[in-house]
């Protein structure tokens, strides 16, 4: 309970160095993340400096506005999942979001995929943007991020 009533802000740990950005999922991250500036700024030089981004369900929204060094966004092009509309639906939250996280996505030109059948898992990996959609998919993200750290790890050794 002592680190979580002394958590550090974001602002007090930006230029420290880290292996890997893990964005959580929730509903709240669709409010707090996306505007974040000193979020965007740490996820612009992960991934810039070739080190893992990763995100899961409602959590991808905290990539939604970051801007690459080049002035494009981060996500444009790239392979993502996230959130889908139908889930946001079928939970009955459709009316409680702030957006449609699969609809912005897109519109930021990510590449946005997602299983056939909703609420299954699927992760994905661009580079070293790696994402997953839902819960459900969290064990499966968790995987490949552990995985790709030790390989990473690995060609250190």
């Amino acid at each position: 309970m002592d680190q979580l009533r002394n958590t550090k802000k974001l602002e007090d740990v930006a230029s420290e160095s880290f292996d890997c950005v893990y964005l959580t999922g929730g509903h709240g991250m669709m409010y707090d993340f996306p505007e974040d500036l000193t979020l965007q700024d740490i996820i612009r030089a992960h991934f810039e400096n070739r080190k893992i981004v990763s995100a899961v369900c409602h959590g991808v929204g905290g990539l939604l506005n970051v801007k690459l060094s080049d002035g494009t966004y981060l996500i444009d092009g790239r392979v993502i999942s996230g959130y889908s509309w139908l889930e946001e639906w079928l939970a009955r939250r459709n009316q409680k979001v702030p957006f449609n996280l699969e609809k912005e996505l897109k519109r930021r030109g990510a590449v946005y995929k997602k299983p056939l059948i909703p609420l299954t898992s699927k992760a994905v990996e661009d580079v070293c943007l790696m994402t997953g959609q839902n819960p459900i998919s969290s064990k499966e993200l968790a995987k490949n991020v552990v995985n790709r750290l030790r390989s990473i790890e690995g060609e250190q050794n």
